[in-house]
């Protein structure tokens, strides 16, 4: 078992990647107009919404997807909102903890580098394909091979996939007994491979054979789903219907809980008292967020391991915390809370804020003050960026700060000399620590390179069965080694947090998920 996740005062998504998010999906939303799921009656949604006695969930999000492909938008804090559509093969309990998704069970072979998972029988894609091994196969031959997926860079350990009916047995190239938390929600959720026959028509028309479906899809904007009667675990979900909206405006997020627009609500740790006030419930969501300073290393000036310190010393993590999480959130320099199995306590005071150190050691890489100049180029205006602005500028480092609104994360834009991005995390602790710090990492900025020593204890880490003993020793050291990066300095987390009518029940508290599993709504208040 991974360990228990105790802290319930995690980080959240990176606030510029959020409104990435959303000014992506909203370009999409002005381009499209209403997109009607092909099979499904174009009055569905309405129909739902006119049944009063309907438990009706009104979900205004700020990670509304820009991609209903889940290929493509799964990497992103958007998996939660993925999920309502798409099953996985496994899912994640309140521990941390691989359990039961559309796979029933799994076993490993003896040499720990063949898995098996058997799938429940009798199950099928809303569009009424089959979900059986041939389908597992194609989800992930598509993450690895399509132009376009931000997942193949958590794939690598898997070699080949042989279908065999209900059973998918999967080849790896190493040892890696971290397939069951990897394959879970958040990096594989399995679309109809008929449907994914056409990546396009999938991403404005998902079909999948999670707990709902999409009846009605307006880019950008709105989704409409209804209860999947052909779930497996249909029995244990009690909404009848979905309403997903993009949020609006934030000051008026919570006027809209009260006046009952919305009953559910992603809000920032600005607008909690708030909704305090307003008599709503709000609780902080356990999960793996963590927000940085991505360097390019194959750039100048971050080609001079001097440059990179200065930089670590010169980042006073507690201004963040103060400033922009209201007393929610912690100061951090690793992707993992404390309290977590992975967090690495040895790392915890390295590089603290030294602006003196950071001057001497520009300095002695041969920049006079004010002779450094950077641009940080970020996708709308944000508070985090003029603060590391005015940290830097305190050591004689002059940044520019260029909105671009066709800007990508470093997944995407390895060209970039300097950034800012945010972690949601991964079920696999070692998935997240590769992600990272990784050679073909999503969130390394700096590719191909890696800090010394990673791979060989990134690679222990896969040799260890998760009920060793030893596995938290050796999962600490892998942080560690990662740390040693000289791509990204981490700054602090701020918790995902939820605001919520009353007349919904308590969700269960798994971290970084979303569950919906035995929520109940009562409609009369």
């Amino acid at each position: 078992m991974p360990g228990r996740l105790t802290l319930r005062n995690p980080a959240a998504t990176f606030r510029s990647g959020r409104r990435s998010g959303r000014l992506r999906a909203a370009a999409l939303g002005t381009a499209l107009a209403t997109v009607l799921v092909p099979g499904l009656s174009a009055c569905g949604g309405q129909a739902a919404s006119a049944a009063g006695s309907a438990a009706a969930l009104k979900w205004t999000s700020s990670y509304f997807p820009a991609h209903w492909d889940p290929v493509v938008g799964g990497s992103g804090a958007q998996f939660r909102e993925l999920a309502l559509v798409y099953a996985s093969l496994t899912r994640t309990d309140e521990d941390g903890k691989a359990v039961p998704d559309l796979a029933k069970s799994w076993e490993y072979n003896t040499r720990g580098d063949v898995i098996t998972f058997h799938l429940r029988p009798h199950l099928k894609f809303s569009d009424g394909a089959p979900v059986d091994a041939a389908a597992v196969k194609a989800a992930i031959e598509r993450a690895q091979k399509q132009k376009n997926s931000a997942l193949f860079g958590d794939l690598t350990s898997i070699k080949s996939v042989d279908a065999q009916g209900l059973d998918a047995v999967i080849h790896l190239s190493q040892v890696d007994y971290q397939i069951p938390q990897l394959l879970g929600e958040r990096v594989l959720q399995i679309a109809s491979p008929k449907a994914a026959a056409s990546p396009e028509k999938l991403d404005q028309s998902p079909v999948g054979a999670g707990p709902f479906t999409v009846t009605q899809l307006v880019p950008g904007t709105k989704a409409v789903l209804k209860k999947n009667p052909d779930y497996w675990d249909a029995k244990n979900i009690h909404i009848d219907t979905v309403e997903l909206t993009s949020a609006p405006d934030a000051s008026t997020v919570v006027s809209g809980l009260q006046t009952g627009v919305y009953n559910f609500a992603d809000i920032t740790p600005s607008q909690a008292d708030a909704a305090k006030k307003a008599g709503l419930d709000v609780f902080v969501q356990p999960g793996f967020n963590a927000s940085n300073l991505s360097l390019n290393t194959n750039k100048a000036p971050f080609d001079n391991d001097k440059v990179v310190d200065a930089f670590r010393y010169a980042i006073n993590r507690q201004e963040f915390v103060d400033k922009l999480t209201f007393g929610y959130g912690s100061v951090t320099n690793q992707p993992f809370p404390k309290g977590y199995v992975a967090f690495d306590p040895q790392s915890a005071d390295a590089y603290p804020y030294d602006p003196a150190k950071a001057k001497k050691l520009l300095g002695e890489a041969g920049y006079k003050p004010g002779a450094l100049k950077l641009s940080l180029v970020i996708p709308a205006e944000d508070p985090q960026a003029e603060i590391v602005q005015a940290q830097l500028a305190k050591v004689g480092i002059t940044v520019t700060i260029k909105i671009d609104k066709n800007w990508a994360t470093p997944f995407f834009a390895k060209n970039l000399t300097f950034s800012l991005y945010g972690t949601t995390g991964r079920d696999s602790a070692a998935q997240t620590l590769t992600a990272h710090f990784g050679p073909n990492g999503p969130l390394n900025l700096s590719s191909p390179y890696e800090p010394t020593g990673f791979e060989a204890a990134i690679a222990k880490v896969r040799q260890t069965p998760l009920d060793s003993p030893d596995y938290p020793k050796v999962l600490q050291a892998a942080t560690r080694a990662g740390l040693k990066s000289k791509a990204l300095v981490f700054t602090y987390s701020s918790p995902n947090l939820i605001a919520k009518s009353k007349s919904i029940s308590a969700l269960p508290k798994n971290p970084a998920h979303i569950d919906w599993t035995g929520v109940t709504i009562d409609g009369s208040n």
